[in-house]
């Protein structure tokens, strides 16, 4: 009854965070094999959330080399802080109590981020943002509403505009936002904005496992292992107990 009760409290959070998604999420469909959505979601992270945003658990090179990013063009490209080197962790230079002053708290480490939360809400999350001048920084989140963060990818996406629906509630008529539509100011097309989220997402979902492939891989081999080694076992039993009878 113990260990049923110990596995209980275990999964609690991540209860609770599948309770609290209400927004149904759409299916990332990352591929961790593609390098060059890695390489791409590495320039879109550095660009667009580094600046408040670290992934203070990875260091420049070990992603440049995991992705195949040459290590010059990693410094020259990526690594924004003149004072940085290429061996260094990977954390940006925004001051907490400052970011905690502007934001009302620190913005979070995201290099466990896609683990945490999914990498199917944070696909759903970056495509959900919209207009809302009631918030400070002039936008809301339908899968995280009240967000605390500015929307960042506004320049590709455009600026996104709430579609409501009328639903019926127990405490009457309440107005629902069902959807998301951009006014095609954003460098990107719809299609385009979808396919960099989907790259940003896949290079969070490798920041929070970087050998998910690997171990994946491994997992193969050692399964083969012992289905090789349970038919040499099970052809040992046979010889041994063909002799005693």
């Amino acid at each position: 009854m113990k260990k049923w009760i110990l596995v209980l409290f275990a999964m609690l959070p991540s209860l609770a965070m599948a309770a609290g998604a209400n927004v149904p999420l759409d299916k990332a469909n990352n591929d961790l094999s593609d390098q060059a959505s890695l390489q791409n979601g590495a320039k879109l992270f550095m660009n667009y959330c580094f600046a408040c945003h670290s992934t203070q658990y990875q260091r420049y090179e070990r992603v440049a080399t995991d992705i195949g990013i040459p290590l010059d063009l990693m410094q020259e490209n990526l690594i924004f802080d003149s004072n940085a080197k290429i061996g260094d962790l990977m954390e940006n230079a925004i001051p907490d109590a400052m970011a905690a002053k502007w934001f009302g708290a620190p913005p979070p480490d995201l290099t466990l981020v896609a683990r945490v939360r999914g990498a199917d809400w944070l696909y759903t999350y970056l495509r959900s943002f919209y207009a809302d001048p009631s918030r400070p920084f002039g936008v809301n989140n339908v899968v995280f509403p009240s967000v605390g963060m500015p929307h960042v990818l506004e320049e590709l996406q455009g600026i996104p505009t709430p579609v409501y629906e009328t639903q019926t509630t127990e405490n009457g008529d309440v107005q629902v936002v069902v959807g998301i539509e951009t006014n095609g100011t954003g460098e990107l097309n719809a299609e385009e904005y979808d396919s960099a989220v989907r790259d940003l997402v896949n290079f969070l979902e490798y920041s929070g496992d970087p050998v998910k492939l690997e171990r994946h891989t491994l997992g193969w081999w050692v399964m083969g292992f012992l289905v090789i080694f349970t038919i040499v076992v099970v052809l040992l039993k046979k010889e041994y107990w063909r002799d005693v009878h």
